[in-house]
């Protein structure tokens, strides 16, 4: 009997299918990676169901893949070594809302918009906003942040315990309820970023956090993009509690303008919102303006309503949707991170290179933590464009790293940075080998991401 038709006979056919289109939606994400069918996709509902399927999976040593919304930018839920892609579309309940703990309780295949759809009627919210309506399973399995993270941190900062089964079948918590604990070795750390090559995670327990009573959002110009990094710089030196801090260069300002027939002012800018009560946030938004006036700050906006915000904020948002709107067009992007001291000069460095490159290029981020991105767009059908955009990207984090950084903020490893740990980890990576065959001794679990 193979393995599909033992997965069939303990699932039943609702939940396993080798239907080609199926097949095909699971084998890839929104990066340029090749992709890569799997042999079967399963749907499971339950922990158990899970349990089954990793339980055939180890003793008959098939690949698994976790798959979540298939968001991600790094190829993590790729199937290279195909075997069984599972799917996370059945799993999205809330388990457990306990707002007077400020905490709940999801399934993995929830999304952080459904999640806030449910408490922000009592008040609260889930903080981590990475652009993309991502799946809170797959959020956690890059320890994704995004805009919110100058403030909030990462997924990893938000959660208090994770329901994982392990390769072999058992099932363990990481963690507790408690929002804090010093009992035992930090599993929620070890498992959060460990992008489903440990285990599988079948509940999520996360901290919530109080809506703002109110958030004001200003935009300015810069004439270099080195001055927008010490802009930022200077602004979270000073202590004020910033929500978001965002860049966004010249260049791709101009490709938001052509793309939407927008006119924006065409300049590097820095994108800030604050949040709080509203005389402090005032008082914030005033001394921020203040603090940056010697840098030559232009164009300083404020939005006074949620539609005004929005219209400042518009840019921002399209902007990976501006370089990948073209037929033909694939993106290339890094997601650097380094100590905020060193940003002004990786960025003007990440300027350059993309100028040496000959391609069309962004640089745009979360400055707020050191965390910036690039968007290179190139030919999908050129080797050449593409192997100049990734030289790009290999530059960038090499400097990255030897500048006390890491190759990745937020995307996370999977396919396009394993090149990376060995320089970044050191001795360090062979501590991670040793705690993954100890854990999946098979190599089951996403083989092809993060090592080698």
């Amino acid at each position: 009997m193979n393995f599909i038709t033992l997965l069939l006979s303990h699932l039943g056919s609702d939940k396993v299918s080798v239907n080609e289109t199926e097949l095909q939606r699971h084998s890839h994400d929104e990066s340029f990676h090749p992709a890569i069918t799997p042999d079967v996709v399963c749907f499971p509902e339950h922990t158990q169901d899970i349990v089954e399927i990793l339980t055939i999976a180890n003793q008959y040593s098939i690949p698994v893949t976790p798959f979540g919304i298939g968001s991600g930018l790094e190829g993590q839920v790729i199937p290279v070594k195909k075997g069984i892609s599972v799917s996370f579309e059945k799993m999205t309940k809330i388990l457990d809302f306990s707002p007077e703990d400020l905490t709940i309780t999801v399934q993995p295949g929830i999304t952080r918009l459904a999640v806030n759809e449910k408490t922000n009627r009592t008040g609260l919210m889930f903080p981590i906003d990475p652009g993309a309506d991502a799946s809170i399973g797959g959020m956690t399995a890059t320890n994704a942040s995004g805009t919110t993270a100058v403030k909030y941190g990462s997924v990893r900062d938000q959660i208090l315990d994770l329901e994982v089964v392990l390769p072999n079948g058992t099932i363990i918590h990481t963690g507790t309820k408690a929002k804090k604990s010093s009992s035992g070795y930090h599993l929620n750390g070890l498992f959060a970023g460990s992008e489903g090559t440990l285990g599988i995670i079948t509940a999520i327990t996360l901290r919530l956090h109080g809506i703002p009573e109110y958030t004001q959002t200003a935009r300015c110009t810069f004439d270099t993009v080195e001055n927008c990094a010490q802009a930022a710089q200077i602004i979270l030196m000073s202590g004020i509690p910033v929500l978001r801090m965002e860049l966004v260069d010249q260049i791709s300002i101009q490709t938001v303008n052509e793309y939407g027939g927008y006119d924006f002012p065409e300049a590097h800018s820095l994108f800030l919102e604050f949040s709080g009560n509203k005389e402090g946030v005032k008082a914030d938004v005033k001394l921020a303006k203040e603090l940056i006036q010697d840098l030559d700050c232009k164009h300083w906006e404020e939005a006074d309503t949620p539609e005004q915000s929005n219209e400042l904020w518009r840019a921002r948002h399209e902007m990976a949707y501006a370089y990948r709107h073209k037929k033909g067009v694939a993106i290339a992007g890094a997601d650097v991170c380094v100590p905020i001291s060193q940003l002004p000069s990786l960025v003007e460095y990440a300027r350059i290179l993309i100028e040496e490159s000959k391609l069309k290029g962004g640089i745009l981020g979360h400055i707020g933590d050191g965390n910036f991105h690039t968007l290179i767009s190139f030919d999908s059908n050129s080797p050449d464009e593409q192997a100049r955009a990734e030289l790009v990207n290999e530059k960038l984090a090499d400097r990255a790293i030897l500048l006390g950084g890491t190759c990745t903020g937020e995307h996370g490893v999977g396919i396009g940075k394993r090149k990376f740990q060995q320089a970044e980890h050191g001795a360090a990576l062979e501590l991670m080998q040793q705690i993954k065959h100890m854990i999946d001794p098979n190599h089951i679990m996403n083989p092809g991401k993060i090592f080698q």
